[in-house]
């Protein structure tokens, strides 16, 4: 077999069928209104990062722990346990 058979063998396979995305393929509908909320903390966060404030509590004026920003990016406070 030279590289020509190669090559020909190798498009004459067939391509994996086109698959539908998994929203569009479950019965459960889309939240809109919960993809707008989780939209709108990414903005505020985005914003707080910009003012320098990411990293502080709105409320108390305390640190946000790193460990809980990498959990919970959109994160404004500490709450206690």
């Amino acid at each position: 077999m030279d590289a020509d058979d190669t090559a020909s063998e190798s498009t004459t396979e067939s391509a994996p069928e086109p698959t539908t995305p998994v929203a569009l393929e479950s019965s459960t509908p889309l939240d809109l209104d919960g993809i707008q909320r989780d939209l709108a903390d990414v903005e505020v966060a985005l914003a707080r990062l910009d003012a320098g404030t990411y990293w502080t509590d709105e409320v108390t004026g305390h640190d946000i722990p790193a460990e809980l920003l990498e959990q919970h990016p959109t994160a404004r406070r500490v709450l206690a346990e």
